[in-house]
């Protein structure tokens, strides 16, 4: 018996496009299951150094939230470079300039930090509210 193992194609790849819905959902659950969906783990035919995810598309990222007390005590750091460049927030802070950052760095720490990470993470669309400019795609609901 020769059993040879399978390695997706780049051209061979199908891509679906699934809209998630992070209405009264926990950030670090939404964030697991599109980078999971961004990766592609979720088919038979994953390939840990080919892209083979999905698109996703994320609504209602601003009535995302956290457990516990971590509204108040996470803290998000960066540094522009400068001296005394470095700004710290708080997820309410960051909540109030741009809802749709707290997903997205929270799907960015789940996905490779390499050239496929980037590509995987050029998939992602995050909005704040309802409305999005994907339905000619038909994304298909994905339930959590």
């Amino acid at each position: 018996m020769n059993q040879k193992t399978f390695s997706a194609k780049p051209a061979d790849v199908e891509r679906k496009w699934h809209i998630i819905d992070a209405k009264g959902q926990i950030v670090g659950k939404v964030a697991v299951e599109a980078a999971r969906l961004l990766r592609g783990k979720h088919k038979p035919t994953f390939t840990p150094h080919i892209d083979t995810g999905d698109f996703v598309v994320i609504i209602n990222a601003d009535q995302a939230v956290f457990s516990g007390r971590k509204e108040e005590h996470k803290i998000y750091a960066r540094h522009s470079g400068y001296v005394g460049g470095q700004t710290i927030e708080t997820p309410k802070k960051v909540r109030e300039r741009r809802p749709e950052y707290i997903l997205e760095w929270a799907v960015k720490g789940m996905v490779p930090k390499n050239k496929l990470g980037a590509a995987q993470m050029k998939k992602l669309n995050v909005y704040a509210g309802t409305e999005h400019p994907h339905e000619a795609q038909k994304p298909e609901p994905y339930a959590l």
